[in-house]
């Protein structure tokens, strides 16, 4: 049944309501993924920023601290060495000094990168280092490089050496200066960051909460409702009150699904309108019905009834003939011309002919009326039973039969053996001048065994592979190939009734191919 055409119409809305679910759940995820990559972009430079603020404490400012502490010891052990020289004279004196020259320079170059972005820390560095290089080179140096080192032990030259070392303390305390007062700072610039970072992940908690309940909302007032209102409506409809309206809503998907559903049940209406007014037919229907079942069951009758008189009352008659005119034949045979003799010969021959006719017709009308049951035959024994009724038919002609391993089916053993006796006997008797020389093929497929029985005979033109199964129809006269042409049409019943098919193979040259189907065991 064609669909209305009003129903094939989407369902119009205005605003939002114009858009589909996945446009929709398009706009609602990007609005969504904007947001996402908005908090993560504050996240990541309020992380960025306690990160940064941490590494200028941690990483920086305390190890600078630390190696100014270290420079300023190396060169109060410089200074210590110096005045214990100065005052002994001994050389021994002087390894605080060589020591505390090594750990200057050591501390010195540690304290470059530390102090790379910090200008103030820097310059008060420079100044520290000067004043160094005044003490050593106005008392250090030429103290440890004179001859006679008490010289300079003099109150005077001390008091140089305290006044300049004294600057030097003083360079050191204004650069820790400098660096706690830097330290304050980042700290107070870490803790600024870390407060700034928590209210960020506070923040994106929250979107992330407003988010996933809008999601509901969304989805709950898009999908699970109308898909809940058009479940009840389906719900009514199923329990058979097919009265019950199916009221679209929701997403122009899922109206339209609605309203599809609405228009199934109004034609479920409508076909139950119409089955209801044919059941009002159905007792003449079935009335009919049995009419023709006795119809049927009459020809039955009258077909069973025919078969017993051909088998009977028909032949009766002919055995009369056939008796009557081989006595006529015996007593006055010497009393009759030539002539009167090729007329009784014809009679006899006539009478004999319709025998065998109703016999065949018989046979015929009998396949397929069995009420016996299909049972597993082996192909083999069928075969085996054909070849015992044509024995002297083969020994008659030299002929031979060979077959190809033959599988067990379901049917009927006489029926099948049936079919390899017309077959086998049809090759023999439509054979060349060569000895017959028979072969019967099998394999399997497409579900089926295959079936061929391929001789040397005369063969069959390609025209007439379709006639030769017709009943009653012959290719040759009778006085060339005795027969009633009824064998290939009881053969293509047989097959038929067993649940196959059959037919001459029209491209095989050099005799005759006819080829036939079986179910494979089980199938039938």
């Amino acid at each position: 049944m064609s669909r209305p055409a009003d129903e094939t119409r989407p369902i119009p809305g205005t605003g939002l309501r114009r858009l589909g679910l996945r446009q929709r759940l398009g706009v609602a995820f990007a609005v969504i993924g904007v947001v996402a990559i908005a908090a993560t972009t504050v996240s990541v430079w309020a992380y960025a920023r306690l990160s940064a603020a941490r590494h200028d404490v941690v990483d920086q400012i305390d190890p600078a601290r630390l190696q100014v502490q270290l420079l300023l010891d190396a060169y109060l052990n410089q200074e210590t060495g110096v005045r214990g020289y100065v005052l002994s004279g001994q050389q021994s004196f002087l390894a605080p000094y060589t020591d505390g020259l090594t750990e200057a320079t050591n501390a010195r170059n540690a304290l470059g990168p530390l102090l790379a972005h910090n200008g103030t820390a820097q310059r008060l560095l420079a100044e520290v280092d000067q004043r160094a290089k005044d003490w050593s080179d106005q008392f250090a140096g030429p103290a440890v490089a004179a001859a006679n080192p008490k010289a300079f032990g003099s109150p005077e030259n001390q008091n140089t050496s305290k006044a300049l070392f004294d600057q030097l303390r003083i360079g050191f305390a204004n650069l820790d200066a400098a660096l706690v007062q830097s330290r304050a700072q980042d700290v107070q610039r870490l803790h600024q960051s870390a407060a700034i970072l928590a209210a960020v992940l506070i923040a994106d908690l929250a979107v992330l909460v407003l988010a996933g309940v809008g999601a509901w909302l969304m989805l709950n007032s898009w999908i699970a409702r109308p898909i809940e209102r058009l479940s009840g409506d389906a719900r009514q409809v199923a329990q058979g009150r097919l009265e019950h309206p199916v009221t679209p809503s929701g997403s122009p998907e899922l109206e339209q699904l609605g309203a599809d559903v609405d228009s199934m049940r109004r034609r479920l209406v409508e076909e139950l309108r119409r089955v209801q007014q044919a059941q009002a037919g159905l007792a003449d229907a079935n009335a009919e019905l049995e009419h023709l079942n006795a119809d049927l069951a009459r020809s039955n009758l009258e077909l069973e009834q025919f078969a017993y008189v051909a088998s009977h009352d028909l032949q009766e008659p002919l055995r009369k003939i056939t008796g009557f005119t081989d006595l006529l034949r015996r007593r006055y045979g010497d009393q009759l011309d030539e002539r009167a003799g090729q007329y009784m010969d014809f009679a006899a021959d006539g009478a004999t002919r319709m025998q065998v006719l109703i016999n065949d017709l018989l046979a015929f009308s009998r396949v397929g009326r069995t009420n016996e049951k299909f049972v597993p035959v082996s192909l083999e024994d069928a075969l085996d039973d054909a070849l015992v009724n044509l024995d002297t038919l083969v020994s008659e002609t030299g002929a031979t039969v060979e077959s190809d391993p033959l599988p067990t089916i379901l049917g009927n053993r006489a029926l099948l053996a049936a079919v390899f006796q017309n077959l086998i006997s049809n090759a023999i008797k439509f054979r060349s001048d060569e000895p017959p020389r028979i072969h019967v093929g099998c394999c399997q497929a497409d579900g089926s065994w295959r079936l061929d029985l391929v001789d040397n005979g005369i063969g069959i033109e390609s025209r007439f592979a379709d006639r030769v199964f017709v009943i009653f129809q012959r290719l040759h006269n009778k006085e060339a190939y005795a027969g009633t042409g009824i064998g290939l049409a009881i053969c293509k019943k047989i097959v038929e009734f067993h649940g196959g098919q059959i037919w001459v193979d029209p491209k095989h040259r050099s005799g005759t191919r006819i080829c036939w189907t079986f179910p494979v065991t089980g199938a039938s």
